[in-house]
């Protein structure tokens, strides 16, 4: 059964908290598949639905690829269109990502981390999201519970934004946040309402006094000019999202950025790290801290766009930064976040020295003496001013 909440502090799962968020924004056609770690959000919103708690239409279908599909067909006709997946699910998508962001449909997917396969793994990492960072969707990471509530929300006014009309991903840590019960601050309904306001499409295929052709073929002529269209409505999509993240902390006192920073500013050494396993990072941070040694933490939040100046900014003048991926590029030269972080301080006059480790894949712990481990190489390097591994996994 659906989750009864009310305002003020209430504990849920993030797959609950999540489902909740949908039922308050209350989406005109949601195509789901389940599929574990996500399969809960969407157990949860058809609870609402089968109550009669929002009037969405949402659709049952045979595979993810058969709901991205559905999604693409309902954007297309104007729809306000949600749904939820995981892992192989995100990946069964992937044409139907392209279609989407291709076609400018502001879809919202909330995707809850969790492993590809071979071989078969149910739990977290990063490798499906990233794996598909470079299809045109915008793409937010949550740390927590709360968060990843918050992120529905903010996700959904990102991708209407008439200066962008992407789809979006929303992104939570499959089990470690899927599956924890925290306490988080819930909105009223109206106040949703009044926060995200309602779905005005540019075109519906279901206006006929103002026709659109969509997916037609493009040759080379034209080809270009639409990509280069989606790249620039990309780049507007950092100013988007941070003119609706001020509003939502003007409107309800929760305030986010492009991404988090805890004890960076005078950090000597710093840790680039998505997700939940910024949490484990900052216990760390903070007993080192009583140890006197400067170190702090950079946590990406919006990673597509990627805020490659305002990250640079942040990160210049330390001595040493080590990201953390979890996910392998399968490159032989680091993770996606380590190669993005690198290239994004490149033009620094004084960058720092950086390395990349890679953990946690497949749900494997990451503990608080991980992260001063690592910390602990850092030191060496802002020292000797040597790197010693440029890339390495961890938690081995």
């Amino acid at each position: 059964m659906a989750i009864t909440a009310t305002k003020g502090q209430t504990g849920l799962t993030g797959n609950s908290a999540v489902a909740y968020a949908m039922k308050q924004i209350n989406p005109d056609v949601c195509a789901a598949y389940p599929i574990t770690p996500s399969t809960q959000v969407v157990e949860d919103f058809s609870s609402y639905v089968a109550d009669g708690a929002v009037t969405t239409e949402l659709v049952t279908v045979e595979s993810e690829h058969s709901a991205m599909s559905a999604c693409i067909g309902a954007a297309a006709a104007g729809a306000r269109v949600m749904t939820a997946t995981s892992s192989q699910g995100l990946a069964l998508m992937w044409e139907m990502l392209y279609i989407a962001s291709g076609m400018r449909l502001p879809i919202v997917l909330c995707n809850v981390n969790r492993a590809l396969s071979a071989p078969i793994n149910i739990h977290c990492d990063h490798s499906d999201s990233m794996g598909a960072r470079d299809s045109g969707w915008v793409q937010l990471y949550a740390e927590t519970v709360q968060e990843a509530y918050d992120n529905m929300f903010m996700a959904v006014r990102i991708a209407e934004h008439q200066k962008v009309l992407l789809p979006i991903m929303t992104c939570l840590d499959g089990f470690i946040t899927s599956h924890a019960i925290e306490n988080i601050s819930l909105l009223e309904d109206q106040e949703v309402r009044q926060f995200i306001g309602e779905y005005r499409p540019a075109t519906s295929l279901l206006d006929t006094d103002h026709p659109v052709t969509m997916g037609a073929m493009t040759l080379p002529e034209v080809y270009m000019e639409f990509k280069h269209q989606q790249s620039e409505a990309m780049k507007r999509a950092k100013d988007a999202a941070l003119e609706v993240m001020a509003d939502f902390g003007k409107r309800f006192g929760r305030e986010y950025g492009l991404f988090e920073t805890y004890r960076l500013e005078d950090a000597e050494t710093a840790i680039v790290i998505l997700n939940s396993a910024a949490g484990t990072t900052k216990v760390a941070i903070d007993e080192l801290r009583k140890q006197g040694k400067k170190v702090g933490l950079l946590r990406p939040r919006l990673f597509r766009p990627f805020p490659w100046r305002e990250m640079a900014d942040a990160l210049k003048g330390k001595k040493a930064v080590a990201v953390l991926d979890r996910a392998d590029s399968m490159n032989a030269f680091g993770g996606p976040v380590f190669n993005e972080v690198r290239s994004a301080l490149y033009d620094l006059d004084n960058r720092p020295k950086m390395i990349n480790r890679i953990y946690g894949l497949g749900g494997r712990d990451y503990k608080v003496k991980d992260a001063i481990s690592v910390f602990d190489e850092l030191a060496k390097i802002a020292e000797t001013g040597k790197i010693e591994t440029l890339v390495k996994y961890i938690t081995l």
